[in-house]
């Protein structure tokens, strides 16, 4: 199990992130590129879920290149990565941290860092990774 100060350090331990808030949530950036998020769920999300099993704890949200790596990424049916109604149009998508593998959610955070930082960055940091 996963927590957001997992999150946290992921984030922090890549190149350039700074932590700020987005809608009064935790976010991290890349420059001024969000990748990272935290996600509650409004009261409308929660109406969306219906009679549906609505994710419990810590949720956040992952930003990917765009739709067709996001859809790819859900597809390979990774236990806690999720989307919601709100994002069908949002290349990214959620993570429930309880459910997440520890080692997965490291290479999801490192992605979404990857898919907003600006290339010279990403490719420095690519190039001195053993």
């Amino acid at each position: 199990m996963a927590t957001v100060e997992d999150v946290e350090r992921l984030c922090l331990a890549l190149p350039e992130v700074a932590e700020r808030t987005s809608w009064g949530n935790r976010a991290w950036f890349v420059e001024k590129a969000m990748f990272c998020w935290v996600r509650p769920f409004s009261k409308a999300d929660l109406r969306r879920f219906g009679d549906d099993p609505v994710p419990q704890g810590e949720i956040v949200g992952l930003r990917t290149e765009d739709l067709a790596d996001r859809d790819a990424i859900l597809g390979e049916g990774v236990p806690g990565f999720f989307t919601i109604e709100h994002l069908a149009n949002h290349p990214g998508f959620l993570v429930e941290l309880d459910l997440v593998d520890p080692a997965r959610l490291e290479t999801a955070v490192e992605d979404a860092w990857l898919a907003r930082a600006p290339a010279r960055l990403a490719e420095s940091w690519l190039a001195d990774r053993p």
